[in-house]
């Protein structure tokens, strides 16, 4: 399991624009500290296990953040459409394109995703695969 994702930001209040544009929606709640922003999910009754919180940081040696090459967070969504929504939201908020919402040929047919880069170059991916919606060959 997964305890938490932490990536690097050289900009906290860029970064938290971004991150605002979408995580909220996914029912992540922020804390803001001289740490930097921590994201996490609300614990459900019963859940035995802990989700994984989000952290964006400034580096622990003081250096510039990068993206790291072949690293890639995805975020789940509930739908095709919240896909889409969230998608443009945060690009909006300072994110860059780097694939727009839909189905992709190598993936399952109900897998539904959008690809971003925040603000310092972390690839994200938001994605839906519910199978109640129309699938890509449906």
């Amino acid at each position: 399991m997964i305890a938490y994702v932490t990536v690097g930001a050289d900009d906290i209040a860029r970064a938290k624009r971004f991150y605002a544009a979408f995580l909220p929606a996914l029912e992540y709640r922020v804390e803001e500290g001289p740490e930097g922003l921590s994201y996490t999910l609300p614990a459900q009754p019963g859940q035995s296990v802990a989700l994984p919180d989000f952290y964006v940081k400034p580096t622990f040696d003081g250096g510039p953040a990068t993206a790291g090459n072949g690293a890639m967070i995805a975020f789940e969504a509930g739908s095709q459409k919240l896909v889409r929504d969230l998608h443009a939201a945060a690009l909006a908020a300072g994110g860059f394109d780097e694939g727009q919402p839909g189905f992709r040929d190598s993936y399952g047919p109900h897998f539904y995703v959008g690809y971003l880069r925040d603000p310092q170059g972390n690839k994200i991916a938001l994605f839906s695969s519910n199978s109640d919606e129309p699938g890509r060959d449906e």
